[in-house]
């Protein structure tokens, strides 16, 4: 299992620090790029930008969990890096898809969307799937032919 960096703003303090209890209770090796407080206002924008380059940095060897308030911002700002595939799931089965379907390197959610027992629930799915390709390959590589023509 590779080794996660998370993050998350204020509005994800108390769901990231669930997320964090489940990874130490599986023994996954984490990293944690904050937000730690609820009182601190790093823009989600930010707190995304930290965790991508991580993965970036450790040369896609890690994958993210990122949380805000809805996961949505937070996946626009990741998607932003080369490499990166940042998904909103809210649902076990788009964890599933966004896995094995898409490719994703992280995972965003949203506290306030839904509960910590269901995000674990949705983690624990995302974290033992691995992309193989199949017909879902093509479709990824086209992403990436994209991803190449507009990130120069």
């Amino acid at each position: 299992m590779k080794k996660i960096v998370i993050g998350c703003d204020n509005a994800g303090v108390v769901l990231k620090n669930e997320l964090i209890g489940m990874l130490q209770e599986k023994g996954v090796t984490y990293e944690d790029v904050g937000v730690a407080c609820e009182t601190d206002d790093t823009p989600y924008p930010l707190i995304a930008h930290r965790v991508a380059e991580k993965i970036i940095a450790g040369n896609y060897s890690y994958d993210g969990i990122l949380v805000c308030g809805t996961g949505i911002g937070m996946a626009i700002a990741a998607n932003k890096h080369p490499g990166i595939y940042a998904a909103v799931c809210h649902d076990i089965y788009s964890a599933e898809r966004a896995r094995l379907s898409n490719n994703t390197n992280i995972l965003c959610m949203g506290a306030r969307v839904i509960g910590p027992e269901l995000a674990k629930k949705i983690l624990a799915e995302w974290l033992v799937l691995e992309f193989k390709g199949g017909r879902s390959l093509p479709k990824v590589e086209k992403i990436k032919e994209i991803e190449r023509m507009t990130m120069k």
